[in-house]
């Protein structure tokens, strides 16, 4: 179900954050309700979502043996916070879970969502190979029962998909005289640029300078358009939409960045240009900043 795919889409985060911060007493229910707040407004039951949680943390110490024995070469504290997590969701519905709520091919299915729309490249193969060692281990529980008849939403064609449009801009400054760039960082472990939607009467560029000063407080200039990319996502009022991002090259003064109290972040720096490549940007956002860095290379030259 929608709403339950939603569910353990909090429980990752809050999962992550939990972790993130040491796995703290006590603290998950009101990380949990703030996770849900922010991110699932529209989500007016959260009983699966507790219920799913206080299992997990319950049975954390259990899960994570079966990890380190499923994925030996593979540490505990080696597995990136993301995939770690959605081993745990996984895991607790493939074992611990009533299966005739929650069937074992549902928990792993589940997971590699999670590990596909959360994780990086490979996430969605890790965690579906240490998930397949484990349920083989189980004696593939339910492997061969007819799958439920259900009605399947119908499928909206791609040019009939609702559009959202965003602004987003690669910002650089300078300081003795050189070029630094300025990056946001969100709560999944990716630095990546500041953006954000724009209203239908607004100008792109105007909305992208709008978004630029909401998000991180710098009033900038356009200086080059950069491109556009689109990508599908799931809303989960709304189904598929199509969300086209426009993205300018623009400049700055160097000061200090001012983030916003914003869902899903939690940093904004400066960086030097030699230092940017190293960052962990995601796949579609790596091309925009190098074409950023090469026109601003022939400034340069």
């Amino acid at each position: 179900m929608a709403n339950r795919h939603l569910s353990r889409s909090v429980v990752l985060q809050t999962l992550f954050e939990w972790d993130f911060r040491g796995r703290p007493e006590g603290g998950t229910p009101a990380v949990a309700q703030r996770v849900a707040k922010e991110f699932a407004p529209g989500m007016a039951d959260i009983s699966f979502t507790d219920s799913l949680l206080k299992g997990i943390v319950a049975k954390r110490p259990e899960i994570d043996a079966i990890i380190e024995k499923a994925a030996p070469e593979w540490p505990i504290d080696k597995i990136s916070p993301i995939d770690r997590n959605i081993l745990r969701i996984g895991l607790y519905e493939l074992i611990f879970a009533d299966r005739a709520e929650v069937p074992a091919k549902v928990a792993i299915n589940e997971a590699i969502e999670l590990a596909k729309t959360f994780g990086g490249d490979t996430s969605g193969r890790f965690v579906n190979g240490v998930l397949g060692a484990v349920y083989k281990e189980l004696g593939e529980p339910g492997k061969d029962a007819a799958p439920a008849k259900k009605a399947r939403p119908a499928e909206v064609p791609y040019e009939k998909m609702p559009i959202q449009h965003l602004g987003g801009a690669v910002v650089y400054g300078r300081k003795d005289g050189e070029i630094f760039m300025a990056f946001v960082h969100d709560i999944f472990g990716h630095w990546t640029l500041s953006k954000g939607k724009i209203p239908p009467d607004v100008a792109p560029e105007q909305g992208t300078m709008d978004k630029v000063k909401e998000e991180i407080g710098l009033a900038i200039k356009i200086i080059a358009d950069l491109g556009q990319n689109e990508y599908i996502a799931n809303d989960p009022e709304i189904g598929k939409i199509r969300k086209q991002v426009h993205y300018y090259l623009a400049e700055s003064p160097f000061v200090d960045l001012q983030l916003a109290k914003k869902p899903g972040l939690d940093d904004a720096k400066w960086f030097k240009l030699a230092d940017i490549l190293e960052l962990n940007f995601y796949n579609d956002i790596l091309p925009i900043v190098a074409k950023a860095i090469t026109l601003l290379s022939e400034e340069r030259t």
